[in-house]
């Protein structure tokens, strides 16, 4: 971080109390931070501390009555390498995403020359209302790389998602930010999500799966540099970052075409969809009526996406595949493993609380064909970041 140029924004929120101790770290590492101030924000924390620990002068107004002095925000956003704003507030949110410039921070913003990075924080019902879930996928799209809110108490007193992350983890995120990686431009694929497999028009057969963990994979991959094919079942998640293409399929049999038009012309492959194993032999075209006897239904199987990427892997590829068991976990995974000619698989048990499909947290082990890494109940985002890095770790 030495000599790196690091603007800090600071919007009215109460995480506002956490960010000196983001510029305490970011000085001790050697950078060079500014601090630029919406007006709300002096109600959480003082310029004076923001000034005494980043040696620099605060921005919070366009003009410095004190010192009669224009602040000018277009050198500001000259001068950073790196804007990161913590915390976001759903004010802010909405003024980036419209085009609102009403405060020195926005006018530094639409000034920026560089990249963005920012940390919404906010109470548990604004940070899952729709209008803030649609700004944040517009700033996503306009290149800005959004943090999603870390879970626990909120000052509300509820608890949920909304909670700024800690000044260390805010920290790492920066230093990932001038990071080179080895997937830089390397082209990924992904799967993610159920597949449904129709039974007539209406009724569908199908499992629980959100798509939460193949979409945070994703997004990791994309912001790493790699050009991600995201392909799909039906599914309620965004992938917002430009270097996302999302391919959208129903049923296991459009996933396994897509695949294998895709495949060919990737690096790497990560498995992640729940594919029906199986779907109804005959469709039928009109919705089944109710009758007195009970209903048959004659099922086939479906093809084996995962089976046939192993099989047509070449020698530069690699192929990570999941499976979620239920008992007898270790031992189908390793066989999985082998069997489908995976360079890694990543194990998931629906008996471990807080795992399995739905929830925000995921508990994970992985295993290649000389290890095993187990790691403990996390978020979703963060297991996605550790098999994101498990699986860099194959190309260093």
């Amino acid at each position: 971080m030495r000599g790196k140029r690091i603007l800090i924004g600071i919007t009215g929120g109460i995480a506002a109390y956490k960010t000196p101790l983001l510029v305490r770290l970011l000085k001790k590492a050697g950078a060079d931070v500014k601090c630029v101030m919406t007006p709300s924000a002096k109600d959480f924390v003082t310029p004076g501390v923001l000034s005494t620990l980043s040696e620099n002068i605060v921005y919070d107004s366009f003009w410095d009555e004190d010192d009669k002095r224009w602040n000018n925000h277009v050198d500001l956003g000259i001068w950073a390498d790196l804007f990161v704003v913590a915390p976001l507030t759903a004010n802010t949110l909405s003024k980036m995403a419209n085009g609102t410039c009403d405060n020195i921070l926005l006018a530094t913003y639409f000034s920026l020359r560089k990249k963005c990075i920012v940390f919404p924080a906010m109470d548990l019902d604004m940070y899952t209302h729709a209008s803030v879930s649609r700004n944040i996928n517009q700033i996503s799209l306009d290149g800005v790389k959004v943090i999603p809110a870390s879970t626990g108490e909120l000052a509300s007193g509820l608890s949920g998602q909304g909670r700024m992350p800690e000044p260390n983890e805010i920290f790492d995120q920066i230093i990932s930010c001038f990071s080179s990686s080895v997937f830089l431009e390397k082209k990924v694929l992904i799967t993610a999500g159920p597949t449904y497999e129709a039974i007539d028009p209406v009724r569908f057969i199908g499992n629980h799966s959100s798509g939460k963990m193949g979409y945070k994979i994703a997004s990791h991959f994309a912001e790493k540099g790699a050009k991600v094919t995201l392909i799909s079942g039906p599914s309620h998640q965004f992938a917002p970052h430009p270097n996302i293409s999302l391919i959208n399929v129903f049923n296991a049999k459009e996933m396994m075409a897509m695949v294998e038009e895709n495949w060919v012309k990737c690096d790497v492959g990560v498995f992640a969809a729940a594919v029906s194993d199986y779907r109804p032999k005959h469709f039928s075209d009109k919705k089944i009526k109710k009758k007195d006897q009970d209903l048959t239904i004659e099922m086939v199987k479906n093809p084996d996406i995962l089976s046939w990427a192993g099989k047509h892997k070449k020698k530069n590829q690699k192929l990570i595949g999941f499976a979620l068991e239920t008992n007898n976990e270790v031992d189908n995974a390793k066989e999985k493993l082998i069997k489908k000619n995976l360079d890694a698989i990543v194990l998931n048990s629906l008996s471990d609380e807080g795992a399995g499909f739905s929830h925000d947290t995921n508990k994970v082990t992985i295993f290649d064909k000389n290890s095993k890494i187990e790691y403990k109940l996390l978020s979703k985002d963060e297991t996605a970041k550790n098999i994101v890095s498990f699986i860099e770790e194959m190309y260093l």
